[in-house]
């Protein structure tokens, strides 16, 4: 369920390699078909072979790896994960000021005066009140879901394949490396790779929210996903294992691991199997155990490097415990309600 790169989509591991023959559901492949000219249907007539036109076939950079290459994506992961936390910080800043600004208005005579002057209100459109009636994860939940059927989507478009394989999966050798780190994270090649990550980010993400809010959490997906890609392009330089990764599943497994350990006692269940029940701390260890595994023999399974990344600043961020700038927003504006009180 927490895969990377699953079969359909596969690692790409071998894509460095030359594309011959057509495989289903493997961008890894030329995906062409050989056709034959009427005339040479007849029995017994001899089919000349036909190669196959390189122009149609997605091209897949390939190149050295070496230790010198990891300096550029280590930067980058350091500056993306800077600004999703100052992102963070000052997002969590705004929300308090507009909270307190409806404090201070609420007991205001001059605020009641003024909206019985305007007791008429446009009334909100049938999106805005939509998007109105969902939960906080809700909206932190569709628009990661948008942007991953949207991805999803132009990996279906022939002529952006291409494109996609450019910059939509991480590369460590090809000439684009920083931003692929980013936008694989929002990109899936198979239905199935993103129905599954869709729905265990689904799954865990009301618990992450509740215990981070709605702008950590953003903060910490964001950094997972770059994090958990430079993890990938790392192991890959380490053992000269060039090949493609894409996946939510490196900031998902930040998500996962950060609950887990959380909310060591929560009993999770399988969902095939609803009837075994198992300790959210149990779960973490032995999947972390798997993907350890994968590193150590060479597996390529999964992105297991992406999913130790991943699961580790998960870890480090529920022991960090977040931001503390602006992470007791709730208490700060419990307490800033309660001296208004009082002060009367």
């Amino acid at each position: 369920m927490f895969v990377r790169n699953v079969w359909s989509a596969a690692e790409l591991r071998f894509c460095c390699k030359p594309m011959l023959l057509k495989k289903p559901n493997n961008i890894g492949y030329a995906q062409f078909q050989l056709r034959q000219p009427f005339h040479n249907s007849r029995r017994g007539a001899r089919r000349p072979t036909i190669e196959p036109n390189p122009l149609e076939i997605p091209q897949i950079e390939s190149g050295p790896l070496n230790a010198s290459s990891l300096v550029k994506p280590l930067l980058f992961t350091v500056g993306v994960t800077g600004v999703s936390l100052a992102g963070c910080v000052i997002w969590e800043y705004e929300n308090v000021r507009s909270h307190a600004k409806a404090f201070l208005k609420r007991p205001n005579s001059w605020l009641n005066s003024h909206q019985r002057r305007n007791p008429q209100k446009s009334e909100p459109g049938p999106i805005r009140q939509w998007w109105d009636s969902l939960r906080t994860n809700e909206k932190v939940f569709y628009p990661i879901l948008a942007a991953n059927l949207l991805v999803f989507g132009a990996w279906r478009v022939r002529a952006l394949q291409t494109f996609m394989i450019r910059y939509f999966c991480s590369n460590p050798s090809g000439s684009a490396v920083c931003l692929p780190m980013v936008l694989s994270t929002f990109s899936h090649y198979s239905g199935f790779h993103l129905a599954a990550n869709m729905y265990v980010l689904y799954s865990f993400m009301p618990a992450g929210i509740a215990a981070l809010g709605k702008e950590q959490f953003v903060a910490m997906y964001m950094s997972a996903g770059v994090i958990s890609s430079f993890a990938s392009v790392l192991y890959k330089v380490m053992v000269n294992q060039p090949g493609l990764s894409l996946g939510a599943s490196g900031a998902i497994m930040a998500v996962l691991s950060y609950v887990c350990v959380q909310y060591p006692d929560t009993k999770l269940s399988i969902i095939f199997l609803p009837m075994y029940t198992f300790a959210a701390g149990t779960a973490i260890k032995v999947i972390m155990s798997v993907d350890l595994a994968g590193v150590v023999l060479g597996w390529k399974f999964f992105d297991h490097a992406a999913h130790l990344g991943g699961a580790f600043f998960g870890m480090a961020w529920c022991y960090w415990g977040g931001l503390h700038v602006w992470g007791n927003r709730d208490k700060f504006l419990q307490y800033y309600h309660n001296f208004r009180k009082d002060s009367r």
